[in-house]
């Protein structure tokens, strides 16, 4: 029987020495001494200095908010049958400790182990330690006075104090004369347990010079939860200040440069939604950008555009099919108060924050237009005036070239009356003869007269078909009276292929006696004089005219600006001839350029539309 008790005794010596070694404590409780038990591992766990402790002083080891809780479970537990398992927090040397306690009931009391359910505490508490310890934040403890007790490397970098230096300073020598109020106000805020994040403000390094922080205060608390004072992480947002003011100087810059753009600029989402509406949109379309921003930009449009834009867009962003997007088009706008107007359209695409935007450049062409209108009025009275420059520079030659079948006309007559006064039997056929004559002489004069009247008549003239040959005859008969006086020989050398042309006949004979009276001009202090008309057929659409003389040429110094207005080569010209020429030219789908003439002088040449019965017919 005794051995049973020695070996029952040395079994539980071992398996408490098991329990030991691996870092179990044990504990038992006396419920009528209220005394604990604890082994040595089980001291140390709880942080008790000796093995017998008084029931009121173990609860003592425990966390304030805890007590309670826990001698209410301890003393319900009377059944031997039911097992008790808890987990408490201890307080130890200002540091929380969380450890699990498990018993079960048995004589006056009950017994248990005790273990530590929080063993990294400590490293990860040391790991943490040596963390703040190399944040490039600074970290500082104050005490609730505003003592500096914590300074950590960060700290040390961002204020330029060591740390040997500034423990026991008071924070208020970071803080500027002016921020004292400031600090006291933040400070307060705290011991009443606030807690305060990203509060920016300017603090001094040691050097006297201003840095930007961003603020975290925090109330520091004792393991018995007092507030003992405040945590303080300060992060040096300098060049991030410095970046946000660039960023913003940039931004204004940029919005003042949009402001003062004459081209309006609206921005849009995917959906079609505006997103920006500038000063010149809100100009151009009568609406202010707060009635507009989160609308779609239909709003800005007309019939049909109003209805298409949005299928347009999507099937952009379905398909990548482009119908406005990197395409400058000529388009029509809404005014606010309904009315429409032309406006160049010019969409460009961008990728911000993993969103698409769609930027709209608009251009007003209202006054464009107009502006193209007047030119074409403007246009229109020069080819007028120059209509009647030309018809006086020709007047006394016309005059000459009228006279010679007025004055046929009255020698006819003339001798038919004297025919009838000498009663001549022979009479009647000399007479009529001569009246045949007169009448031919005025059928010419009226031609002149009717081309004249043509010629000057004012207003553009309906393209129609046109023969070439005739055409230019009869731009010749009043581009050339009176050439052979002046002793200039003419020469016509036309292309049989080139017979029909869409063309104004008014017009188009204006160029031609425009292009030959000049050429006659050029060659009047010249000893050849050879004025050729010739035409080219150059393909199935195009004939070319060519007006060559042999004048002096014009000067390098003049063709590069020979067809703009009024830059003229003539003494006492206009110069508007030939830049009206050109106008006219090009307003028929043709070309009109001049090149040196290889046998000395110059050469105009021009082209038009050939109209070709076989092929229009086809």
């Amino acid at each position: 029987m005794a051995r049973d008790s020695a070996a029952e005794a040395m079994s539980s010596e071992d398996r408490l020495d098991a329990l030991e070694a691996g870092g179990v404590g044990t504990w038992r409780w006396d419920a009528a001494a209220s005394t604990v038990h604890l082994s040595p591992r089980a001291c140390a766990l709880v942080g008790a200095q000796d093995i017998l402790v008084p029931y009121p002083d173990f609860l003592a080891l425990l966390h304030p908010e805890d007590r309670a809780a826990f001698d209410l479970s301890f003393r319900g537990i009377h059944s031997p049958e039911v097992g008790w398992e808890a987990d408490v927090r201890l307080v130890q040397h200002a540091f929380v400790r969380w450890r699990r306690m498990r018993g079960r009931a048995g004589g006056a009391g009950f017994a248990g182990i005790i273990i530590d359910i929080r063993a990294p505490t400590d490293e990860t508490i040391a790991r943490l330690a040596a963390i703040a310890a190399a944040s490039d934040d600074a970290i500082i403890g104050t005490t609730l006075e505003g003592i500096i007790t914590e300074w950590n490397r960060g700290a040390e970098a961002i204020f330029g104090y060591p740390q040997d230096e500034i423990i026991g300073a008071p924070i208020s020598v970071l803080l500027l004369p002016d921020a004292q109020e400031e600090h006291n106000g933040l400070f307060g805020r705290v011991k009443n347990g606030e807690k305060i994040e990203h509060f920016e403000t300017r603090q001094q390094r040691k050097d006297g010079t201003l840095i930007d922080i961003s603020l975290t205060l925090s109330p520091l608390r004792d393991a018995e939860g007092r507030l003992v004072g405040v945590s303080k992480v300060a992060r040096d947002i300098t060049d991030i200040k410095h970046s946000q003011s660039a960023l913003a100087e940039r931004e204004a810059h940029l919005q003042s440069v949009l402001d003062t753009v004459p081209d309006a600029m609206i921005v849009i989402d995917t959906r079609g939604t505006i997103q920006s509406f500038s000063i010149a949109a809100e100009r151009l379309f009568g609406y202010r950008a707060a009635e507009t921003i989160g609308k779609n930009v239909n709003i800005l449009m007309p019939t049909p555009y109003h209805e298409q834009h949005d299928d347009h867009l999507d099937r952009y962003l379905r398909t990548g099919e482009r119908h406005i997007i990197g395409i400058r088009r000529i388009v029509v706008g809404r005014h606010r108060d309904g009315a429409t107007f032309p406006i160049e359209l010019s969409v460009g695409e961008v990728n911000s924050g993993g969103r698409r935007f769609f930027t709209g450049f608009i251009r007003d062409l209202t006054e464009r237009r107009q502006a193209e209108r007047r030119l074409q009025e403007l246009q229109s009275e020069l080819i007028h005036m120059s209509r009647f420059t030309a018809l006086g520079e020709m007047a006394s030659t016309l005059a000459h070239e009228l006279n010679q079948p007025l004055t046929a006309i009255a020698n006819y007559l003339k001798g038919s009356r004297r025919l009838l006064d000498s009663g001549q039997s022979d009479a009647v056929p000399k007479i009529s003869e001569a009246l045949e004559r007169a009448a031919e002489q005025a059928l010419r004069a009226g031609q002149i007269i009717r081309q004249l009247r043509e010629f000057v008549a004012r207003g553009e003239s309906d393209r129609q078909i046109e023969n070439l040959p005739r055409l230019i005859e009869e731009a010749s008969a009043l581009a050339l009276v009176g050439v052979r006086e002046l002793g200039v020989h003419v020469a016509f050398d036309l292309d049989p292929r080139a017979t029909s042309v869409l063309a104004s006949k008014i017009q188009v004979e204006q160029v031609l006696l425009n292009l030959m009276r000049n050429a006659v001009e050029a060659m009047q202090e010249t000893d050849r004089r050879l004025l050729t008309v010739s035409t080219r057929r150059l393909d199935n659409e195009t004939v070319r005219i060519d007006v060559a003389d042999t004048g002096p040429g014009i000067a390098p110094e003049i063709a590069a600006q020979l067809f703009q207005p009024f830059i003229t080569t003539k003494r006492h010209g206009m110069g508007v001839g030939l830049s009206i020429s050109r106008t006219i030219i090009e307003a028929h789908g043709g070309r009109l350029w001049a090149e040196s003439n290889p046998g000395g002088g110059t050469i105009f040449r021009l082209t038009l539309k050939i109209f070709d019965e076989e092929s229009d017919a086809e």
